[in-house]
């Protein structure tokens, strides 16, 4: 009976290590997010500005 109620302590033990190893993957996923999501936005006027300089070397060879 001792051994069945160690191994459920060891089991519901692990179970909290990968809880919180999943919660912090979470965070930092959460993070990469933001970050992408800034740096796009700070990126979005210099490549609309180059598109429009490539589109303008299309137009002139015509």
């Amino acid at each position: 009976m001792a051994w069945a109620m160690v191994s459920v302590v060891l089991g519901f033990a692990g179970l909290c290590v990968l809880s919180y190893a999943a919660f912090r993957v979470f965070l930092a996923a959460r993070g990469l997010g933001r970050e992408l999501e800034r740096t796009r936005r700070r990126l979005e006027p210099r490549r609309d500005g180059l598109r429009r300089r490539v589109a303008g070397f299309g137009a002139g060879k015509r």
